[in-house]
């Protein structure tokens, strides 16, 4: 009797699993059912398909917060508690990240932004008020023709003139090119890329910051750095130097929070000097008490907590074990693609390798990204190695590229 209330037992809880599993729409369960299955391949995209935020929306929802309308409207920097906002955290999120890009506490200034391109969006922002006020003209900004669109179109959004610096074939920009295009008369507001779209490089900050050393008479210089996704792993590694606001000399910073952390929704982290945000436009609004700097109002009071949350249950030793997992599995991508003689390169620091492009079976079962330089051969495709990007998972997608090239010899030699 009592073995066959355990088993009664468990089949109920069984049952309401599975009902849990279903939302009761069949278009949302299909669309779920193809979406997890195209999980187990998407090997071409910089996001991090193993999200740690179970325990956290399991808290979220038992603690009663899913019926509570929050929003960080303000500078989390001077917290106002009156308001239903979780801008505590935010600050607490700040504050662990600054040291880690080697901003000193008392000397930083940041937000949780919406994305990737609203950190740069910042970025560019506050440097062209920065430098706006600081000189009384009009900035120039400088970016590389392989970093992320983003940045050209908040340029465009701003009504800022654009100088496109061409990159070397893979994919940094060329400071003799800079040195070229600078106009000296007028600030200089460069954009690093850490990290290009396709081929993952990281723009040679020392190399630029030595031209625009060359030219002490431009009337002001800041740096703002594109590091989406290099940005996020950089700092647990021994290449952390690589994002040092101090060696590098940058002012601002930009960090996505869906690709390496894994938060399950686009977010990031914009971080300045407290001398940048000094220099940016008073907003003062009497209806918040505060002064409105930042670009957004109303802001996502949810994505803090989420990094937070994940500074407490991950933070530092994990993320640093998951980068050491994720440089270890790009090394050995490019070896076993070497093994198999399929063209490919990476970048030093980069957890990209890109390679002369499969079949379309196989960059649609991988959901690889797509691009195309004859410097290279022509049609390209890419492999963005995340936490999920396992050498098991390799090994397979290596396996099939193998047995295409063996049937496209074979096709080769009949007569």
């Amino acid at each position: 009797m009592k073995r066959n209330i355990i088993i009664i037992t468990l089949l109920l809880a069984a049952s309401q699993y599975i009902v849990a599993q279903t939302s009761g729409y069949q278009k949302l369960d299909e669309w779920v059912s193809v979406w997890k299955e195209a999980q187990k391949t998407t090997f071409g995209y910089p996001a991090n398909q193993i999200s740690p935020l179970h325990s956290f929306y399991k808290w979220y929802v038992e603690a009663g917060m899913d019926v509570v309308n929050l929003n960080n409207a303000g500078d989390p920097m001077t917290d106002n508690p009156e308001r239903l906002s979780s801008q505590a955290f935010e600050r607490d999120v700040i504050e662990f990240f600054a040291p880690l890009y080697d901003f000193d506490k008392d000397d930083v200034w940041g937000i949780v932004t919406h994305s990737g391109t609203d950190g740069n969006n910042h970025g560019i922002y506050f440097g062209a008020n920065y430098l706006t006020n600081k000189t009384n003209l009009e900035p120039i900004v400088y970016v590389s023709d392989e970093a992320h669109y983003s940045n050209m179109r908040v340029a465009h959004l701003q009504d800022l003139e654009v100088r496109l610096i061409k990159s070397d074939k893979m994919g940094r920009m060329i400071p003799e090119e800079l040195d070229k295009s600078l106009d000296t008369l007028r600030p200089a507001l460069l954009v690093y890329a850490m990290g290009s779209t396709f081929k993952g490089a990281i723009d040679d900050q020392e190399a630029l910051n030595r031209v625009l050393d060359s030219h002490p008479g431009i009337p002001a210089v800041y740096r703002h750095v594109d590091a989406a996704l290099f940005g996020g792993y950089l700092p647990f590694t021994s290449d952390n130097k690589m994002v040092s606001h101090k060696a590098m000399r940058f002012e601002s910073i930009a960090i996505s929070g869906h690709k390496f952390f894994g938060i399950d929704s686009p977010c990031g982290l914009f971080i300045c000097t407290r001398d940048v945000y000094e220099n940016q436009t008073d907003f003062n609004v009497t209806y918040l008490n505060g002064n409105m700097r930042m670009i957004n109002c109303s802001r996502d009071a949810l994505q803090p907590l989420k990094f937070w949350w994940l500074i407490q249950t991950i933070g530092y030793d994990g993320w640093a074990r998951q980068a050491k997992q994720m440089k270890e599995c790009t090394a050995y991508l490019k070896q076993q693609l070497d093994a198999i003689k399929w063209p490919c390169w990476a970048n030093e620091y980069s957890n990209t390798v890109f390679f002369r492009r499969p079949s379309a079976d196989i960059v649609k079962k991988y959901t690889l990204a797509q691009g195309y330089d004859e410097n290279f051969g022509g049609e390209l495709a890419h492999v963005v190695v995340m936490q999920h990007v396992t050498k098991e998972k390799i090994d397979n997608f290596v396996a099939e590229l193998k047995q295409q090239a063996e049937c496209a010899e074979k096709c080769c030699q009949k007569p």
